[in-house]
């Protein structure tokens, strides 16, 4: 993509965080219920996820979950973006509109440990909960999102797909996704036995800290980080999927292009969007041409 395709990808998550962060500074300072009809004004610290869920958690498994929540979110959305095979703007900047939203609850929740709500909505005598102009900003987002798929199914799903299975070469793809499993397992194996070593030392060290209020700290801190950790050794073991499906695909697809060719069926080798080898098509198409002028001389002569 162009790097102004960028642009309008990366900006719809920027502006959602800046009008969020804006409107809850603004909203701080709000005392009682300011009513104007269909919506209303009424500060709330949201110690939950969104609309109060999660809120009965203890504080640290509720504020540490929740937060690096967010951010194994922001690395979801990375991995997305990059592994996308189509443009689909609208797509692209749905997710841009929705991670913004989830950015700017947990910033709220890093910097304060619960999320800045402020907005009411009513219609008659029935009354929403109360939420953030990040909590309305997503909704546009998750639109775009099904707009998006709806609109260009074909382009994601296609029809004639002559790769149904994303296990062209098992023993390569498996190979290639235990790596990056592996990588991710010693990457969080480092990370808790550093943060884990941490805090019990900390706890141990602090005045009147017996050992049940610290089992009270580490246990939740041992589950979230375990919950968290596992989902992301099997989120980098389906990315080594899909980029190894990338690179065994066009080379299964080009072995089929030569056997189909070796016995006089001449057709194009196309590749998927977002495949690796691509200049096999070309290389396709020059042995097609040669083939064609060979049988061609062949018979004149």
């Amino acid at each position: 993509m162009r790097k102004r395709d960028w642009l309008y990808i990366i900006l719809p998550l920027i502006s959602v965080w800046t009008i969020d962060r804006i409107t809850k500074i603004w909203a701080s300072g709000l005392e009682g219920f300011h009513d104007f009809g269909i919506v209303g004004f009424a500060l709330h610290h949201n110690h939950g996820a969104m609309l109060g869920l999660f809120s009965s958690l203890p504080p640290v498994l509720r504020i540490v979950s929740l937060s690096t929540g967010g951010a194994f979110l922001v690395f979801s959305y990375i991995i997305i973006q990059f592994l996308l095979p189509i443009k689909s703007i609208p797509l692209r900047s749905g997710m841009s509109m929705l991670l913004g939203g989830i950015i700017g609850n947990v910033t709220d929740r890093i910097l304060y440990g619960y999320v800045v709500d402020f907005l009411v909505f009513k219609l008659g005598d029935n009354i929403s909960p109360v939420m953030n102009l990040a909590d309305v900003l997503q909704w546009f987002g998750y639109g775009l999102i099904v707009y998006a798929l709806f609109k260009e199914s074909k382009l994601l799903w296609p029809e004639q797909n002559l790769r149904k299975s994303y296990w062209i070469n098992p023993k390569y793809q498996l190979k290639y996704c235990f790596i990056l499993f592996a990588f991710g397992f010693a990457i969080s194996l480092i990370a808790g036995v550093f943060s884990y070593t941490y805090i019990r030392v900390t706890l141990e060290n602090m005045p009147n800290i017996d050992i049940a209020v610290q089992e009270k700290f580490l246990q939740p801190y041992i589950l979230t980080f375990s919950i968290l950790s596992l989902s992301f050794c099997i989120i980098l073991f389906l990315v080594g999927l899909i980029l190894s499906h990338r690179a065994a695909g066009p080379i299964y697809a080009f072995e089929s292009f030569l056997e189909d060719l070796s016995e006089g069926k001449i057709r194009k080798l196309r590749l998927r969007a977002g495949d690796e080898f691509t200049h096999l098509e070309e290389v396709a198409d020059d042995l097609t041409k040669k083939m064609q002028s060979f049988s061609k001389t062949h018979k004149d002569s």
